[in-house]
């Protein structure tokens, strides 16, 4: 299994899409099979949240683009661009 990271940036302003969508986009994550490794916004200067990473561990990048294609974050049009990355952890580590 490999791990990738999915890099979502909102547009600017769009905190009140972002929070309008919060719950379904949790849902959607929660309920989803793809192997969740660790989650969370990204914040801006003024510790709001401005954007996504999740990691997932899967053998299929394209099964990560699918995920963030179907997220109701991305179907509402908050994300202004995205990536995703293969990554490997060099210190630390997740559960």
């Amino acid at each position: 299994m490999a791990l990738y990271v999915l890099i979502c940036h909102d547009r600017p302003d769009s905190l009140d899409l972002r929070m309008a969508t919060r719950e379904a986009h949790l849902a959607y994550v929660r309920d989803h099979s793809l192997p969740l490794k660790v989650a969370g916004p990204i914040l801006d200067a003024d510790g709001q949240m401005a954007g996504s990473i999740l990691v997932f561990e899967t053998d299929d990048q394209a099964k990560v683009a699918a995920f963030a294609d179907q997220d109701p974050y991305a179907l509402a049009g908050l994300f202004e661009r995205r990536e995703i990355l293969p990554w490997k952890i060099s210190l630390g580590g997740l559960a």
